[in-house]
């Protein structure tokens, strides 16, 4: 009985490990699309800024900011791909978690009820008196 009990607080242990664990993977993930997300809209505040300001221009310098605005914008583009791909890890690591947390509430709640039948075990135990083996030599 008292095995079974410790079986129950260890699986309860590895549980609860694994659910810190899947939850510091989905944090990892939503900071990955955070920052990409930053990162592209940056992107976008940079090239809107490229924007010629009004009076005599070089031509060298328009063309360099426009040469720089399409490279900002085939940046953003690229990134695209990015953001929907940590997404979509981010939303598969957050249903892990979610996996794990139920694992442990489910552990959690098996640990709690093999306690309680190691109690009952115990107390039946000790509340039933020990008989002496017949036959014995008399005390």
């Amino acid at each position: 009985m008292k095995q079974l009990l410790k079986r129950r607080e260890r699986l309860v242990r590895v549980r609860n490990v694994q659910h810190l664990q899947a939850s510091a993977a989905a944090a990892q993930a939503e900071t990955r699309v955070a920052t990409l997300e930053t990162s592209a809209a940056r992107l976008v505040a940079l090239r809107g800024s490229l924007t010629p300001e009004t009076g005599a221009v070089f031509a060298a310098a328009l063309s360099n900011a426009g040469e720089l605005s399409m490279r900002l914008e085939a940046a953003r583009h690229g990134m695209t791909d990015a953001i929907a791909n940590a997404r979509a890890s981010a939303d598969r690591l957050g249903a892990m978690r979610l996996e794990a947390r139920v694992r442990q509430e489910s552990a959690e709640k098996l640990g709690e009820r093999a306690e309680a039948a190691y109690a009952e075990w115990r107390e039946r135990r000790t509340a039933t008196p020990h008989r002496r083996k017949a036959g014995g030599t008399p005390a």
